[in-house]
């Protein structure tokens, strides 16, 4: 509500008149008038404010009061006045913007806001507001002949201008400025557009920067115009955040351009950290701009001026090393400091011009235009202007520098050893200390590695020929040791002397390391990391031996093995069971001292060492608290898991003969806890072993037969699909026991991996299979055959697994790939570190490899990829299903094979339609008992003889 005094004062007019404002006198003519230098600005008048008003036609000047009624008001008000000198009624506007980016300032930019909360005329009604999104417009009329002073209420402290419009004339303007905005807008989003996709075709750094810079400023210019308001709803009050944001856009993405495009990087790596930092910085300025946006902009335009500069710095730089990219900037940047100056001018008000701010805001845009056209050059410009042609020497040295390898170059007249690149850098030491005499090596080389390098090298120089093959490690700056592989050769001269070393240098380092892991690996629990059985047994042994002669020296073995844990891996999952046993295995690894050793024997049993405690009583708080350790609750998933554990212990006594035997007792004690119920602790008795007596008579019989030689070899043929005819057969090893019988070998084959004869089994059986197929082909003319054998998990982490096949096929006199080795995948996934090593070993020897029971364990496709089988067999569970799924996970596995450039096998085929379904499906080989069932080698023969009976010599 506006209240208005007015105090007529009669007598004064003249002395009064000159302190009153001077009102503007204003013609039909006038299209657009300035108002901003006869505005009158009082600062800090509070709610109610008192001014004279200009002299009116009669020559009085009266005092009018006004009290503010907008919340808006700032407690300042801006007063002029305006005189109608025509004889008609004049209808104008009064616009003041919301922004200018004239004189809008450096250091805390003014960023625009609503300026002028209300105005009220000296007489007359209060005027009208016109809508307008980025102008405070207000309409007025003026009678023929008057004087009317305006006071306005002012929003903000700054009026930066004030302009009278006739209202015809300023919609014309404001619709030619629309036209031109638009034209911007769209330009400048079919430029960020066209980046965008170019930055999709030619993914290299420089276009996504690029790509960004051009939407930054797109975004720049949609504030800048108003555009923005007409897409989302911003509210009064946050123009001036989103503007600063904007402009810390602009400078953060083309500090990002600058850097990759001209591949700052490549230079020093200095400049990556120093860009990084600096974006960084202006990430945390675009935050500063919900709190101050003002403080935010003037940093961005700062950032934005230094970038120019510092860019006009890096191109004269790398112009004159003749960089390519940074000729080819110049004119983009020369625009970039044109579009600066035009901006320093006209914040800082020299250049004050309603057309200064929508100008610069087009310059922007050419200069996206310029940068485009740039990159463009880059996008599609060929890479074949130098195809021309090499001679050897230089092809040589193009593969060296594309290896990535270090050469190695010794010139032994002067002594005198350059690596290049130079491997001091590398290693973090002084530039080039590696250079000049060989002597300089030594003091870097591991101790162990100074002999050899030394010996090699007068080895070298004093026969003239030979070469250096050496592996040897380096020290870094940092202490450690790099490894390295050196492979050189000597150039003689014309008397007959070496002249010079020239060879290359290797990091393997990484090599080195795996290496490592898989001996590891060989040893240890995949899961856990503790010792596996094959470690404990051997230090055990080593121990006995020890405490044969050491009267001290007394170890104990303790079994523990969880109880009903299949049940927590049913309930929770096997993922839970391993986090669990982990949780377990920390806990137990709490208890030993610096001697004891502890192992996961299987998938929830653990064995203990125990050599820190050598007295009964001891031994058995060690008991109790491996007991305590393992009842203690264990807290997953917001469950609390109690377990409990079985527990077999015994000490050494000189009646234990071996660390097996030791371990077997442990055992039997363990199993004893388990049959009186669990969750307790059984020391070992002789009475035990009578528990067990069957299993061991077994083990006896299996020994025995092993000596008189009572397994026998079958053979099931492997048919091929296409046309029926034996592509092989997989031998399958039997036991006929005089006194058992038939023993099937699923009883006997787990008995003889427990008690070690597994491995000499599975010799016998390679060796047979081996020497049978040789015989077998000399009698039908060398037929395309092939025989597969098992292996079993104690044969894979065997270290002399290949040479015991490259014997077995030597004795044969058999082609490699004639001989087939197959694997579960259960087997190969219990270490499958330690398993592609051997199996890549095997597969360099010749052999075929094969996949058996496909699809029933892990079934892990990405580790499949990495072993180098050559077939798959289907296990005969999916043959045998019948739902209607059936056909599709069948075609999957025979397509999925053959892309990864497999053959298939499918196990248990039962008619004829499963055989025509396979055949169908591109499956090439099948084995079942429809197609012959195990025979042995004499029925084996006689069935080649018919398939091949012109080959029968």
């Amino acid at each position: 509500m506006l209240a208005i005094v007015l105090a007529a004062i009669v007598t004064v007019l003249a002395a009064t008149a000159a302190f009153a404002i001077e009102p503007i006198k204003i013609a039909r003519d006038d299209v657009a008038l300035d108002l901003s230098g006869a505005v009158e600005i009082y600062r800090n008048q509070g709610e109610n404010f008192q001014v004279s008003t200009a002299p009116g036609p009669d020559g009085i000047v009266r005092r009018i009061e006004v009290e503010a009624n907008d919340k808006r008001s700032t407690g300042d008000w801006a007063v002029f006045a305006l005189a109608n000198t025509t004889d008609q009624q004049l209808d104008r506007l009064i616009v003041a913007p919301h922004f200018r980016l004239v004189n809008s300032g450096i250091f805390w930019p003014d960023l625009g806001s609503t300026r002028i909360a209300a105005i009220t005329p000296s007489e007359g009604f209060a005027l009208d507001r016109q809508a307008s999104p980025d102008a405070d417009v207000f309409r007025v009329t003026l009678n023929p002949g008057t004087v009317v002073t305006f006071i306005a209420e002012l929003a903000s402290p700054k009026l930066p201008q004030v302009y009278l419009w006739e209202p015809e004339s300023y919609k014309d303007t404001v619709n030619s400025y629309t036209l031109y905005r638009g034209i911007v807008i769209g330009i400048a989003g079919l430029l960020a557009l066209f980046l965008t996709i170019l930055f999709v075709v030619k993914g290299t750094s420089m276009f996504p920067a690029t790509a960004a810079l051009a939407w930054a400023v797109l975004a720049y210019i949609c504030i800048d115009f108003g555009f923005l308001n007409k897409i989302i709803e911003i509210s009064p009050g946050n123009e001036q955040m989103w503007r600063a944001a904007t402009e810390v856009g602009l400078a953060t993405t083309f500090v990002v351009f600058l850097f990759a495009y001209l591949n700052l990087n490549r230079w020093h790596g200095h400049f990556s950290y120093g860009a990084l930092a600096w974006v960084a910085a202006l990430l945390l300025i675009a935050g500063v701009a919900i709190i101050d946006p003002a403080i935010a902009a003037g940093i961005a335009r700062l950032s934005f001026a230094a970038t120019a500069l510092l860019g006009l710095g890096l191109i004269i730089y790398l112009g004159i090393r003749g960089y390519d990219r940074a000729i080819m900037l110049v004119p983009s940047w020369v625009m970039v400091l044109l579009w600066l100056v035009g901006s320093w001018m006209a914040v800082t008000g020299m250049l004050d011009n309603d057309i200064a701010q929508p100008a610069l805001g087009g310059g922007l845009i050419l200069i996206i235009l310029l940068i485009g056209f740039t990159v463009m050059q880059h996008a599609f410009a060929g890479g074949a202007l130098y195809q021309g042609l090499f001679s050897d020497l230089e092809r040589q040295a193009m593969a060296v520098a594309g290896s990535g390898d270090t050469v190695w170059d010794w010139d032994v007249l002067r002594d005198r050893v350059v690596t290049r690149p130079d491997i001091s850098v590398e290693l973090g030491l002084a530039p080039n200390s590696l250079g000049g005499p060989a002597r300089n090596w030594l003091p870097v080389l591991h101790p162990d590695d100074r002999d050899t390098f030394r010996t090699t090298l007068d080895i070298v120089l004093e026969h003239r020929r030979g070469k250096i093959s050496q592996e040897l490690r380096l020290r870094g700056a940092d202490g450690h040791y790099h490894w390295f592989a050196l492979r050189a050769r000597p150039v003689v001269g014309s008397d007959g002397q070496v002249i010079r070393c020239v060879g290359t240098l290797i990091d393997i380092t990484e090599h080195k390391k795996s290496e490592e892991r898989l001996l590891h690996d060989a040893v240890h629990d995949n899961l856990t990391g503790l010792p596996n059985r094959e470690l404990l047994m051997n230090r055990l042994e080593a121990i006995i031996s020890i405490a044969r002669t050491e009267e001290k020296v007394r170890p104990t073995v303790f079994v523990i093995d969880i109880d009903r844990f299949k049940q927590v891996n049913d309930g929770l999952g096997i993922s839970a069971g391993d986090t669990i046993l982990l949780t377990v295995a920390r806990r137990l690894h709490r208890l030993l001292k610096p001697k004891d050793s502890l192992s996961r024997f299987a998938g929830d049993q653990f064995a203990l060492m125990l050599l820190s405690e050598q007295e009964p009583g001891r031994i058995a708080a060690v008991a109790d608290a491996i007991k305590h350790a393992i009842n203690a609750p264990i807290t997953f998933a917001k469950r609390e898991i109690v377990l409990t554990a079985s527990v077999g212990l015994i000490s050494w006594t000189a009646d234990q003969t071996s660390a097996e035997n030791m371990v077997k007792d442990a055992e039997l004690a363990m199993q004893q806890a388990k049959r009186f119920g669990g969750d307790r602790i059984e020391p070992f008795r002789p009475a035990f072993r009578t528990a067990g007596s069957d299993r061991l008579q077994f083990e006896s019989d299996l020994r025995r037969a092993v000596e008189r030689k009572e397994f026998t070899l079958a053979y099931q043929p492997i048919v091929r699909l296409e046309d029926n005819s034996i592509a092989g057969f997989e031998a399958l090893l039997r036991w006929d026991n005089p006194r058992r019988g038939m023993i099937p070998p699923a009883d006997f084959i787990p008995v003889a991996e427990s008690c070690g004869l597994i491995v000499q089994l599975g010799l016998f059986a390679m060796q047979k299979a081996a020497d049978d197929l040789a015989s077998w082909q000399k009698q039908i003319s060398d037929a395309p055959l092939s025989v597969s054998v098992n292996l079993s998990s104690r044969h894979l982490i065997r270290r002399d697994l290949v040479s015991d096949v490259r014997s077995v096929i030597s004795r044969a006199n058999l082609k490699p790939r004639c001989f087939r080795l197959e694997l579960t995948e259960s087997l190969v996934m219990d270490n499958p570190e330690q398993a592609v090593h051997v199996l890549n070993k095997l597969k360099h020897l010749g052999v075929g490899l094969s996949l058996d029971d496909f699809g029933t364990g892990y079934s892990s496709l990405s580790y499949l990829t990495r072993f180098p089988f050559d077939t798959i067999k289907i296990d005969k569970s999916f043959v045998d299903d019948t739902t209607p799924k059936r056909s599709v996970l069948l075609r999957s596995m025979v397509n999925m094979a053959h892309e990864l450039g497999l053959s298939v096998v499918a196990e248990g085929i039962s008619d004829e339609s499963d055989a025509l379904e396979l055949r169908q499906m591109g499956c090439e080989y099948v084995q079942s008992f429809m197609f012959g069932p195990p025979i042995d080698g004499d029925m084996v023969l006689k069935l080649l003889k018919e398939q091949y009976p012109l080959g029968v010599s």
